[in-house]
């Protein structure tokens, strides 16, 4: 903490000495020990209490983060299953298309058919007609 070596450490000593004398240099020894040492378990205690806290935040976060990947493959697959019921959907859609549009067309066909054959006969019918005439 303080780069304080054993010289400089006899040196205070020998100054706390004569300053204070030998009657009270034990009582202040004593007083600056239980300081330092009320200091020494309070630091640990908010230390602790830190860590506690950091380890719980850091837990909530893990969680949440889990959470959020959870979700995220959730809607991954209910896209990916989304998207097959809509092409199978337009599969569907399309095969009932075509089968109607050959539906349609062959109707066209039979009409043409049909239709021809009306004028077929139509136009034997008025050449029949013109010859009488």
């Amino acid at each position: 903490m303080f780069d304080i070596g054993m010289p400089e450490l006899v040196v205070i000593f020998i100054v706390a000495l004569l300053v204070l004398g030998p009657k009270k240099l034990p009582e202040l020894g004593r007083a600056l020990g239980k300081g330092l040492g009320e200091l020494k378990r309070a630091l640990q205690d908010v230390k602790e209490q830190v860590e506690t806290e950091f380890k719980e935040s850091s837990d909530d976060i893990r969680e949440a983060v889990k959470e959020v990947k959870d979700v995220g493959k959730q809607i991954g697959s209910d896209l990916r299953d989304s998207g097959k019921t809509i092409d199978k959907t337009l599969k569907d859609a399309r095969k009932d298309l075509e089968a109607e549009s050959e539906t349609v067309q062959q109707s066209l066909d039979d009409a043409l058919k049909v239709d021809g054959n009306e004028n077929e006969a139509g136009s034997e019918a008025g050449q029949k007609t013109e010859k009488n005439s």
